[in-house]
C-alpha cells in the first residue's frame, strides 16, 4: 500500500464500514437530505468509477468537475481517485468563453456538471479537443440545448458496486487549479502523495503524521467518532475538498450544502451538532454574525469547536463579534494555497495593529525571490515551502520554471505572498506582490488597508486596489460597502479612521461606495473587479 488517496480511503471504510461519512443538506427543515455510511459512499463510488472506465477513460486522463457541492461531487472525485482517473476542479461562475480556456487547458477528457450550466457547456464542448464523454448531474432544464450524455443516475447505475480496481500509485495526480483572480488559472499538478502530507497534514493536521500508509487506518480503529466536519464553501476550491478529505482520514463525518445559505448553514450547525466549520474570510462570517443577530438569534452552537478560515482572512473586528456571540469557539486564521497545502495559523495577536502574524509549519520559510536565501529579520521577502511541494502547472512550463526550483535535493514552491519574520519565528504577511501598490515609491499591500477599514463601524466589507495616478504613480483606492443602516461615509472621515492605524502613504486618497463587494463564491477577493470600480471614478 502506498500514499494513495483512494487506497487510504478504502482502508478506511473497511475498518468503520457502517460509520456515518456523508450528510447532504439541500434545504434544512425541508427533509431534503441525503446520508452515506462509509460502505455506502464507498460502492457508490466504485459505480461512477467503474462508468467512467468503460465509457473508455484510461488512467492519468484529465476529468473536469462543473458541479455546485453535492453527494456527487464526492462520489465522483473519489470514483475518479478509484480508477486513477485525474479529477480536475471546475469553476462554475465561468462563461463560455472562460470553459472553454479551462476545458483546453486542463485537456479534459471528460465532464460531469450540473444541468443548470447545460447551456455554457452545450456552447463550449464544441470548441474543445479532446472532451469526449459527458455526464449530467440532474434533469436537463426545459429549453436547454441537447447534449448526448448520459444522466447522473443512469451512469452510475451501469457500474459496479464492487472495487475490482488495479493498483495504484503515490505517483497518482490530483490536479487543482487556481481561482484566476489575479490571471488565468492555472492548473496546480499534485503527487498524492505529497497532497496528502501537504494539504491533508498526513493524516493529523494538528498532530504527528502517519508514519506508514497503513497507520491512518489504525488510528481510525482505536478512535471513536463524533467529530463532523461543515466544510462550507464551494468545494471547486481547494479549502473545502481538502477539509472533507481531513475528515475521511479521520473517519468522521462530512456536512455539505449545495450553495451558502448563511441562515441555512446555522440551522445545520444546530442541528447535526457540528464541530468543526470551514469558511472563506469575513465575506463567509459576517453574515453568520447577522444571522445570530437577528433571526437565527439563540442558535445552539454548543457543539462547535472551531470556526476556521483559509484563502482570505477573518479580520480582528469581525472575529471579535463572532466570539462574542459564541465565546467558547475557537475562531482560526489558517493560511495555505493550492501550491503549497498548509503553511501556518495566526497568532493570537494577529489584527489590525499589528499585522496578519503567523505561526508557519517546519517547511516553511521567508526567501529572497532571487537567491532563494533565508531573509534577514524584518526584511521583506517571499513565502516558500520546501518537500512536499506540486510537480508544477500543467501546460505552462514558464510559470512552473518561475515557481518551482530546487536547492540542494529539496523541491521548493515560492508563493506570490510577500512576508517578513521576526526573531521568534513569526511570519507576517505583508499581502500578494502582484497586487502591492506602488504609490510615490512606497509599497501598500491591500490586506493590510483593507483590515483598517474593516474595523471603521460603518464599513461592512472593503477591498483595496491601485488606480493610475500622475503625481503618485498610482493612489490607494477603497471600494467599500457599508453596512445596513449606515449613514454617508466620507473620504475625509475615512481617512480620519485609517490615520490610527496606518503610516501616511498607506492613506486611501479615494472612495468609492458600492452597494456589494464582489468576491468569489469561496468569499475571495475579486481585485480585478475592484480595480475597474475604483477607475470608473468615485469621491477622490
Amino acid at each position: 500500500m502506498e500514499y494513495n488517496l483512494a487506497d487510504l480511503f478504502e482502508s478506511v471504510v473497511d475498518v468503520v464500514p457502517d460509520r456515518e461519512a456523508l450528510v447532504y443538506v439541500d434545504h434544512p427543515g425541508t427533509g431534503a437530505e441525503r446520508r452515506f455510511g462509509y460502505a455506502e459512499l464507498d460502492a457508490a463510488a466504485n459505480r461512477i468509477a467503474h462508468h467512467l472506465a468503460g465509457a473508455g477513460l484510461k488512467p492519468g486522463e484529465h476529468l473536469g468537475l462543473h458541479l455546485y457541492n453535492g453527494v456527487e461531487y464526492l462520489q465522483t472525485l473519489l470514483g475518479c481517485l478509484k480508477a486513477r482517473i485525474v479529477p480536475v476542479n471546475v469553476n462554475y461562475r465561468y462563461v463560455e468563453e472562460e470553459l472553454v480556456y479551462l476545458y483546453r487547458d486542463a485537456d479534459l477528457a471528460a465532464l460531469v456538471f450540473d444541468a443548470e450550466f447545460t447551456e455554457r457547456v452545450a456552447a463550449a464542448v464544441p470548441q474543445t479537443r479532446k472532451l469526449r464523454h459527458l455526464v449530467r448531474v440532474g434533469p436537463s432544464p426545459d429549453g436547454a440545448p441537447a447534449l448526448d450524455c448520459p444522466s447522473y443516475e443512469e451512469a452510475a447505475a451501469s457500474g459496479s458496486p464492487e472495487r475490482g480496481f488495479g493498483p495504484r500509485s503515490a505517483d497518482d495526480q490530483f490536479i487543482i487549479y487556481t481561482g484566476g483572480t489575479t490571471g488565468m488559472p492555472k492548473g496546480v499538478m499534485w503527487r498524492q502523495e505529497d497532497l496528502f502530507f501537504a494539504g491533508l497534514g498526513g493524516g493529523a493536521p494538528t498532530g504527528e503524521p502517519v508514519k506508514r500508509p497503513e497507520e491512518l487506518a489504525e488510528r481510525v480503529a482505536a478512535a471513536g467518532d463524533g467529530i463532523t466536519f461543515f466544510p462550507t464553501p464551494p468545494l471547486m476550491h481547494g479549502t473545502s475538498t481538502l477539509t472533507a478529505f481531513i475528515a475521511f482520514n479521520f473517519g468522521q463525518r462530512v456536512v455539505l450544502h449545495r450553495k451558502y445559505v448563511p441562515e441555512e448553514v446555522l440551522r445545520t450547525m444546530e442541528k447535526e451538532r457540528v464541530t468543526s466549520v470551514s469558511l472563506v474570510g469575513d465575506a463567509m462570517l459576517r453574515p453568520l454574525i447577522d444571522a445570530l443577530n437577528g433571526p437565527l438569534k439563540g442558535t445552539d452552537l454548543s457543539s462547535v469547536f472551531s470556526v476556521s478560515s483559509s484563502g482570505a482572512i477573518m479580520s480582528e473586528t469581525v472575529r471579535e463579534q463572532f466570539r462574542a456571540l459564541a465565546p467558547n469557539v475557537l475562531v482560526l486564521n489558517n493560511f495555505g494555497s493550492s501550491e503549497s497545502g498548509f503553511n501556518g495559523t495566526a497568532t493570537d495577536d494577529s489584527g489590525e495593529d499589528r499585522g496578519f502574524r503567523l505561526r508557519v509549519n517546519a517547511r516553511t520559510q521567508v526567501v529572497d525571490p532571487v537567491t532563494y536565501e533565508p531573509v534577514a529579520v524584518g526584511e521583506p521577502g517571499r513565502i516558500a515551502q520546501r518537500g512536499h511541494v506540486p510537480l508544477g502547472y500543467y501546460n505552462d512550463p514558464g510559470k512552473t520554471a518561475e515557481t518551482f526550483f530546487r536547492k540542494g535535493e529539496e523541491r521548493w514552491v515560492l508563493l506570490g505572498d510577500m512576508a517578513t519574520v521576526d526573531e521568534d519565528g513569526i511570519v507576517t504577511v505583508l499581502g500578494r506582490g502582484s497586487q502591492c501598490i506602488n504609490t510615490g515609491g512606497e509599497k501598500v499591500y491591500p490586506e493590510e488597508v483593507e483590515q483598517a477599514l474593516k474595523a471603521h463601524p460603518d464599513v461592512y466589507d472593503a477591498l483595496v486596489a491601485g488606480v493610475p495616478d500622475e503625481k503618485w504613480g498610482n493612489h490607494v483606492a477603497a471600494v467599500v460597502q457599508l453596512q445596513e443602516g449606515a449613514g454617508t461615509l466620507d473620504l475625509e472621515s475615512v481617512q480620519a479612521h485609517c490615520r490610527t492605524r496606518l503610516a501616511g502613504y498607506k492613506i486611501p486618497r479615494q472612495l468609492v461606495i458600492t452597494p456589494a463587494i464582489q468576491r468569489s463564491p469561496s468569499g475571495k477577493a475579486d481585485y480585478r473587479w475592484a480595480r475597474a470600480v475604483a477607475e470608473a471614478g468615485g469621491e477622490g
